[in-house]
C-alpha cells in the first residue's frame, strides 16, 4: 500500500522549480548548477499546508506519494502573486549616499521588509521595485517527495528550526516534548503550544533551565534581510 501526503505532514522535498522554461531554484545537482556551478544543495523540509513553499505547490504536495516523481504547473496567483504599480518606488538618491552606497540598476537593497531591485537612476531619483522577481509568472515545478518525518525528536527540531532559528534543548517523552531553557524562552514556548501540538502531535511542556539556553541553528538558506540601506546586494 502506497503512503500518500496528507496536510501537516512533515516532508523533504527534491525539486526545481522554472519561470518560463528557466530554472529558477532547486536542490537537484544537475539542475542546481544551471543557476551556480558552485552552489551544493539544500535539503527542503516544511509541514505541509502551513504556508511554508508558494501556495499552488503546498496544495500540490496533499495525496501524492512518496518517491514518485511529479510536475506541477502553478499559476501566477498561486504563486508569488501578480506584479503590482504600486510597489515601485521613487527614492532620493541622497538616502542612498548618506549610505556611502552608489546605486546601480540590478542592485538589490532591503525595504521595508522586503528586496527591493533598483530598475533605473535618474538624476536625483532612484527607481526601485518591491515586486518579487517571480511575480507575475506562472511557475512549473518537478519534485519527488523524498520521506515523510515521523520521528518526533527530529521533527520538533525542524518545527524550532523553521518557526524560531533556534534549538532549544528538548527531551522527547511518550506524550510531551520537554523544552529546557532559560526564562526568556517560556513565552515563546507558551505561543506555539497549539501549532506545535498540530504538527508535532504532542504536547509541549516548558521548565526554566539556566544551563540550558538555546542553540543557534544553522543559518538559513534565505536569511530575513535587515532593514537597511547598508543591506545591499547583488541582484538574483
Amino acid at each position: 500500500m502506497s503512503l500518500t501526503i496528507e496536510k501537516n505532514d512533515c516532508v523533504e522535498l527534491s525539486f526545481t522549480g522554472y519561470a518560463n522554461g528557466t530554472v529558477f531554484d532547486s536542490n537537484i545537482p544537475e539542475d542546481l548548477k544551471q543557476l551556480n556551478q558552485e552552489a551544493k544543495p539544500q535539503p527542503l523540509i516544511f509541514f505541509v499546508g502551513q504556508g511554508m513553499v508558494v501556495r499552488g505547490l503546498d496544495r500540490e504536495i496533499e495525496g501524492k506519494e512518496i518517491g514518485k516523481p511529479y510536475t506541477a504547473h502553478v499559476l501566477s496567483k498561486e504563486a508569488y502573486g501578480p506584479r503590482s504599480s504600486t510597489l515601485i518606488k521613487t527614492i532620493p538618491l541622497r538616502v542612498f549616499l548618506e549610505k556611502n552606497v552608489n546605486p546601480q540598476p540590478g542592485m538589490a537593497f532591503a525595504l521595508d521588509n522586503t528586496i527591493a531591485h533598483i530598475r533605473a537612476v535618474s538624476g536625483a531619483r532612484v527607481i526601485a521595485d518591491l515586486n518579487h522577481p517571480l511575480a507575475g509568472k506562472d511557475l512549473d515545478y518537478k519534485f519527488t517527495i523524498v520521506r515523510k518525518i515521523e520521528d518526533k525528536k527530529e521533527k520538533s527540531e525542524i518545527f524550532f528550526k523553521l518557526f524560531l532559528g533556534n534549538l532549544p534543548n528538548i527531551e522527547v517523552l511518550e506524550n510531551k516534548v520537554v523544552v529546557k531553557a532559560s526564562k526568556a524562552f517560556e513565552a515563546f514556548v507558551n505561543a506555539v503550544k497549539e501549532p506545535f501540538k498540530t504538527l508535532v502531535g504532542s504536547d509541549l511542556e516548558f521548565i526554566e533551565s539556566k544551563e540550558n539556553a538555546p542553540e543557534k541553528a544553522e543559518e538559513k538558506s534565505n536569511p530575513a534581510p535587515e532593514e537597511s540601506a547598508e543591506t545591499i546586494q547583488q541582484s538574483l
